[in-house]
């Protein structure tokens, strides 16, 4: 039986409601081969869910501090704009179908890594703008996920305290966020596999969207 205590659910958007991590992959891999950066470091996954200024970081760390990782993420960024303006990016299954049976029972909210401006585009053309109460996005925050921050703006802007909001969250990195902003997490696992402290500190582990229907 559900948390009566549960008044709105948050939702990650890349890898949750829109498959962007497909398109990620891609365009990831084709800027690596550009800037001639070697092969069999994982800086995909280290940097799902979080923001720019945060990726640049990881980035750096990981290939070295004289590699220009703002441009390295800016080519990124350009490829991922031609793919989406001319196929589009797909919805995760039953992403529309679970917030049409949410709606109705709890507020909602995003809370995503991307920037606004892209943040509102992409969900717009996905026709699910119109479910979400707010909208807290990645350069709304100094850190972004693992840190709470951007999950506590979030349970903010709804004016509800973090026990009260369930996140629903794909990467190891935003359910980090959730879990340690205080929030109760719905992991729906994407492209990163679920890390051992994820499962453990997650309150419920789900296959895809439709099976938070048997949650909430």
């Amino acid at each position: 039986m559900c948390d009566s205590n549960i008044k709105a659910v948050i939702f990650d958007m890349d890898g949750v409601l829109l498959d962007s991590e497909s398109i990620c992959d891609k365009t990831w891999e084709i800027a690596r081969k550009e800037f001639g950066l070697p092969e069999g470091i994982d800086s995909i996954n280290k940097c799902r869910g979080t923001n720019y200024y945060d990726s640049a970081i990881i980035l750096r760390e990981l290939y070295g501090q004289e590699l220009d990782a703002e441009k390295y993420l800016e080519r990124c960024s350009e490829l991922f704009r031609e793919i989406e303006f001319s196929t589009g990016i797909p919805l995760m299954p039953y992403a529309k179908e679970i917030l049409e049976y949410l709606k109705p029972k709890y507020r909602l909210a995003l809370a995503s890594s991307t920037r606004g401006p892209t943040v509102k585009r992409q969900m717009t053309n996905a026709g699910l703008i119109s479910f979400f109460e707010t909208r807290t996005t990645g350069e709304m925050v100094t850190h972004s996920k693992p840190d709470p921050e951007i999950y506590q703006l979030a349970c903010k802007s709804l004016g509800l305290k973090a026990e009260e909001c369930v996140a629903v969250e794909d990467s190891p990195n935003g359910a980090r966020s959730a879990i340690a902003a205080g929030m109760k997490v719905i992991l729906v696992p994407d492209r990163t596999p679920p890390a051992e402290d994820v499962l453990k500190s997650s309150w419920k582990v789900c296959k895809n969207l439709l099976e938070v229907t048997k949650i909430l």
